[in-house]
């Protein structure tokens, strides 16, 4: 039974290997992204109060975000462990997470942090905003959400290091690669680890 986290920037190719790691290991993957799109589509209580915030281009609140996944996480399907992308993205998230698991006696076995050379990422996601016609995808644009990702997780990066429970992962390279590396480092963990593709 595997309960983890997965981090990484933008461009990574976070979303495919927590697909990928989720199968391997099975158990559910959950994306915050998705959470909010489900709440926001079925016009839960909690979907109406985060659209309010997401309409008018602001970050929807901790108490929000938080009650949302406490939710999932209540869910019969993660019994046998998860897999969290997005959240925390803070330290008081962090926090709250510590709590809504250890009410069930549960806590973190893993963090997976996907690392990669800004400049790679910028240049793999300025070819896919090519691809998918996306104009508004520059590079200022990108070395922004890139600066945002380095901003926020920092002090998360640090709490999980103080744990002994993160890993890291050289997110570059073919995916296959990529999730060979990955579940190599869950299966023979040496917290804090660096595996590259090097």
């Amino acid at each position: 039974m595997t309960r983890m986290l997965i981090i990484g920037p933008p461009g990574s190719g976070k979303g495919t290997q927590a697909e990928r790691i989720s199968e391997r290991l099975g158990v559910v993957a959950i994306s915050t992204g998705d959470i909010f799109r489900a709440n926001v589509k079925g016009e839960t209580p909690l979907g109406v109060e985060a659209r309010k915030y997401m309409d008018n281009g602001d970050f929807v609140p901790d108490s929000v975000t938080n009650e949302m996944v406490r939710s999932r996480l209540s869910q019969d399907d993660v019994g046998h462990g998860f897999l969290l992308d997005g959240y925390p993205r803070t330290t008081a998230q962090v926090g709250y997470l510590d709590s809504i698991l250890a009410i069930s006696g549960h806590k973190l076995d893993v963090v997976l942090q996907l690392t990669a050379d800004d400049g790679e990422l910028v240049t793999r996601l300025l070819g896919r905003a090519k691809e998918t016609g996306r104009s508004d995808d520059t590079e200022a644009v990108i070395r922004h959400r890139l600066d945002l990702y380095h901003g926020q997780t920092e002090a998360v990066v640090a709490k999980y290091v103080e744990r002994g429970i993160l890993t890291q992962v050289d997110g570059l390279g073919r995916i296959d690669e990529v999730t060979d590396r990955v579940m190599s480092t869950i299966d023979n963990p040496l917290r804090i680890s660096v595996v590259s593709g090097s």
